[in-house]
């Protein structure tokens, strides 16, 4: 059992993903992953084509998600990835807006 010192650090980080992120299965590729590391947050297209999302969960594994973010679907061509840190919300699940 680990005590509460060696708890890994809970960080949210908001991603704007722009190129050809829209109609190529990206938000929910990202649902999917995101589920399987285990992080909360939500994916949610934007009107100028972009795609937003909101990874909440332990350093390592949001940070893992934000190269992700970089490389896939298949068909999705990403040329820019922003992130900005803010404070965790202590969000539950992960879902398309």
């Amino acid at each position: 059992m680990q005590d509460s010192a060696q708890l890994p650090e809970i960080i949210r980080a908001h991603v704007l993903i722009s190129g050809r992120v829209q109609g190529v299965g990206y938000r929910y590729a990202t649902v999917d992953t995101a589920s399987q590391l285990g992080l909360t947050g939500w994916v949610r297209n934007l009107p100028d084509s972009r795609v937003e999302a909101v990874f909440e969960g332990a350093r390592v594994v949001v940070e893992e998600m934000i190269r992700w973010c970089h490389s896939v679907p298949p068909a999705a061509i990403v040329q820019e990835v922003v992130t900005e840190y803010e404070e965790p919300e202590g969000l539950r699940g992960f879902e398309v807006k």
